[in-house]
């Protein structure tokens, strides 16, 4: 067997692929050997060794009359993986991208006790100072990624609406006349996916915020793309909207979202 690029595959490899692509049969359904062999398009004797040593290793089950069906071995290493994949290390590559391409500055943030808590930060290109760091705190329903956070979220909308005006001592100039505006405003980012701040947690900055989704298909951290308002009109603000939901898109299948339950347009690339 030989790879893409002429170079020879170590010995076994072939076994390997094989013994995959008998896991990915049964978890698109295959429950037997011949729904196996139909799948794989492997000789019966092969696949019955596979499905044989793949069971003694507990990454299949088998269930006598209910079928194949994958084995805890593979919820075991699924949960390992998952503890050992770190969102900033993911998305880090992707924001520097982004940063490069629009200029702008990027931010990474998770929800931490009812707030947005930064955890990374590219710098722009345009001299121009955002108020934030890694580590420090916003209110979620002032700044984009928090809106971006709670996009999925709408029992949360006007709760958290009316918690941030409570313990925020500000009037920004560009705010929501209350919390059924606010509501309807998120309304309308969940349906295009991303979320706007308009001036509302730094005067004269705008912001475009999509969320990141996990394993699970749940929101579990927020990207967003900062500038003051001159390099921010409407019109490019809606394109980068379209552009950040693509990264977003990309760092979510990284995190382990099946991208088949995405219903965003397109697919972020590494450029």
């Amino acid at each position: 067997m030989e790879y893409m690029d002429g170079s020879e595959a170590p010995a076994g490899t072939q076994t390997l692929m094989h013994g995959i692509a008998v896991l990915k049969a049964v978890s698109d359904g295959a429950s037997n050997l011949k729904e196996i062999v139909a799948a794989t398009h492997l000789n019966r004797s092969t696949a019955h060794r596979l499905v044989q040593a793949l069971c003694s290793e507990r990454f299949l089950r088998d269930e006598g009359r209910s079928g194949l069906s994958l084995g805890p071995a593979l919820i075991e290493l699924g949960f390992k993986a998952r503890d050992s994949i770190s969102i900033q290390e993911v998305a880090h590559p992707y924001l520097v991208d982004l940063s490069h391409e629009t200029k702008d500055t990027i931010h990474l943030a998770i929800e931490n006790c009812g707030s947005v808590l930064y955890l990374d930060k590219i710098h722009g290109q345009r001299g121009v100072e955002i108020r934030s760091w890694p580590g420090c705190r916003m209110p979620l329903t002032y700044t984009g990624v928090g809106k971006a956070l709670l996009i999925d979220d709408s029992k949360r909308w006007t709760s958290q609406y009316l918690q941030d005006r409570s313990l925020q001592d500000r009037s920004p100039e560009h705010d929501y006349a209350n919390a059924n505006v606010f509501a309807n405003a998120m309304a309308k980012f969940a349906k295009q996916g991303f979320a706007y701040d308009l001036e509302e947690n730094q005067k004269y900055i705008r912001c475009v915020a999509a969320p990141i989704k996990g394993v699970e298909g749940k929101t579990i951290a927020a990207i967003s793309i900062s500038a003051i308002a001159t390099f921010m009109p409407a019109q490019r603000m809606r394109k980068l909207g379209e552009r950040i939901k693509q990264y977003a898109k990309k760092i979510s299948e990284e995190m382990g979202y099946t991208s088949s339950n995405d219903t965003s347009t397109g697919a972020g690339q590494r450029d």
